[in-house]
């Protein structure tokens, strides 16, 4: 009965060390890692576009404020010059009071445009802040996790050593047949 515990002791160490040197591969690949890495890039370009759409909108408000103001501007001159009394031909007049028409129209127009702007730049707003920490949240993780996988590659490194070392302490103690037939069987059986 000793000798089938010393095998199956024999077969724990092999296995124990075929895991760790499964994760060291997997770490030495950066399959996690670059996983990370792919989200994290994922993550700044989502924030890239919303930045990006952030600022046209600001520049269209801003369009749309000058326009509000230039027409305004125009508008005040346009009631002022129709009240002076410096008109006084009634078609004229009636022109006048057409354009001033017009004048607030179009004024009013942009202003429900620059209110649509404004509402749209809190959304975008609002997604950029979301994406800004998932943006850092994942390059924290890249981080976190760059840093574990160095840790961990140096664990497994020590946990390999200790385990080669008591696997060559037990071999020795087996016969040589019956070792050749185990290596055999453990290769076929994976």
């Amino acid at each position: 009965m000793r000798g089938l515990e010393r095998i199956l002791e024999l077969q724990d160490l092999d296995t124990v060390i075929d895991r760790l040197e499964q994760r060291r591969e997997q770490l030495e690949a950066g399959e996690e890692l670059s996983s990370l890495r792919k989200e994290m890039e994922e993550a700044d370009a989502r924030l890239g576009e919303l930045r990006l759409a952030s600022d046209s909108i600001t520049v269209e408000s801003n369009r749309l404020e000058h326009e509000i103001a230039s027409m305004s501007d125009k508008l005040h001159a346009e009631e002022k010059r129709m009240y002076d009394g410096s008109i006084a031909n009634a078609k004229e007049l009636e022109a006048l009071q057409h354009e001033i028409a017009n004048l607030k129209e179009r004024r009013s127009r942009a202003e429900d445009e620059l209110l649509e702007q404004m509402v749209r730049k809190e959304d975008v707003d609002a997604r950029a802040a979301l994406a800004q920490t998932d943006a850092e949240t994942a390059r924290a993780r890249v981080e976190e996790v760059g840093g574990d996988a160095v840790r961990e590659l140096d664990q497994i490194s020590t946990d390999l050593a200790a385990r080669r070392s008591e696997r060559g302490a037990l071999v020795p103690a087996f016969d040589e047949e019956l070792l050749e037939l185990y290596d055999d069987l453990r290769e076929q059986k994976h």
